[in-house]
């Protein structure tokens, strides 16, 4: 079910057929950034429940907590050098 969902949202976003596509490039790429940003977000939210715990019991495990809470906001910034090198090729 997901993947025709996805094939069929490619088809009309890229107009099978047509010489021109539905959505510019720079709109894809914010589309890109933003479902990455959504994810993180996403991601983020566990992880950030689970590392206050963790320090609330011990105050050792801050640092952990600080560099797991950051890991998912990696991907948004993958995302974004991807779309700038985008823009530059």
């Amino acid at each position: 079910m997901g993947l025709e969902l996805v094939t069929a949202f490619v088809g009309i976003a890229l107009q099978e057929g047509a010489s021109v596509a539905a959505i510019p490039p720079a709109a894809a790429g914010a589309i890109g950034v933003g479902l990455a940003g959504l994810g993180a977000g996403i991601a983020e939210r566990g992880i950030g429940a689970a590392a206050m715990g963790a320090i609330a019991e011990d105050r050792d495990l801050f640092g952990t907590g600080i560099i797991l809470t950051v890991i998912p906001e990696t991907i948004v910034i993958l995302a974004i050098v991807g779309l700038i090198i985008a823009a530059v090729i």
